[in-house]
């Protein structure tokens, strides 16, 4: 096997197990689970942790979330375009919660420009093509299209990952509706 094909093996290999274990992780199990002796990671990445860094980034590669969020019809209303997006980042961060949390340590520890670049990157395109789901209705809305697509992040972020998280309950119409209308039922003062 080609050294990229390995490579791309061991990565391909890996991400099940961070799902599952988080970084901590053994080479043991990587190996098991690619179906190759231990020292061939070592063949192949400097450290367990330039392999775990390359895997993280590899599953939270944005651009499956970022064509679902292009294929969004801008012709569509704007609730319809948000709640869509927003199951859409919902689905993604609640998948790889788990790994989010782990590249935030990794990048910390790893102090790699060039994946705090990667990292950086991802995200800045995740929020432009939210920016560009809005966009078509800007004129509606009391804030900039770059505030409602950091607004409807925060929110899916915190439905995610904060204390009183639950990915189950917010479907992504609740989440437009509340970023949209507030809390108030309508007719309220």
């Amino acid at each position: 096997m080609a050294p990229e094909e390995r490579r791309a093996a061991l990565i391909a290999a890996t991400i099940p197990l961070l799902h599952e274990h988080g970084v901590d992780v053994s080479t043991r199990q990587i190996a098991q689970a690619a179906g190759v002796a231990e020292g061939t990671i070592f063949g192949v990445f400097e450290t367990k942790t330039s392999l775990v860094v390359c895997s993280v980034i590899k599953a939270l590669d944005p651009e499956p979330t970022l064509a679902a969020l292009g294929a969004i019809d801008p012709g569509a209303p704007l609730r319809e375009r948000l709640a869509a997006a927003a199951d859409l980042v919902h689905a993604r961060f609640a998948k790889n919660a788990q790994l989010m949390t782990a590249a935030r340590k990794l990048v910390i520890s790893a102090q790699d420009p060039e994946t705090v670049k990667r990292m950086t990157a991802g995200r800045e395109a995740l929020h432009a093509a939210i920016v560009a789901v809005v966009e078509p209705d800007a004129d509606q809305l009391r804030r900039p299209p770059a505030a409602v697509a950091t607004l409807l992040l925060m929110f899916c972020g915190a439905n995610t990952y904060g204390p009183f998280g639950d990915p189950m309950n917010f479907s992504g119409a609740e989440t437009v509706s509340l970023l949209l209308d507030g809390l108030l039922t309508r007719g309220a003062q």
